[in-house]
């Protein structure tokens, strides 16, 4: 496992503790790595079951992963509506909507 790969994994697991934490709703991970020409390696899906719960989680995700790998998000999005929240970490793209 190549150096890229080991920090990938880490944010991947720090990235679905902080929506365990909040209790984000059905959890999925699609690995598109084998895709060629994708934008990332991949996807976490999750719910909120409100605009609270969805701006949570996705604070919670950014928490975690800096407390645990010091790394921030590329970019951001969505947090002026908390319908649906992405945060971009390069090689993993974080979706956070709420439920409806």
């Amino acid at each position: 496992m190549s150096i890229k790969e080991k920090a990938t994994k880490k944010i991947l697991e720090a990235v679905l503790e902080g929506i365990q934490r909040i209790k984000g709703k059905n959890i999925t991970l699609i690995d598109l790595n084998t895709i060629q020409h994708t934008e990332c390696g991949y996807f976490v899906v999750c719910h909120g079951t409100s605009n609270t719960q969805v701006d949570a989680i996705a604070h919670s995700v950014e928490d975690t992963v800096k407390e645990l790998t010091k790394e921030n998000p590329w970019h951001r999005d969505g947090y002026k509506n908390s319908l649906w929240i992405l945060l971009d970490y390069g090689d993993i793209m974080v979706h956070v909507f709420q439920e409806e």
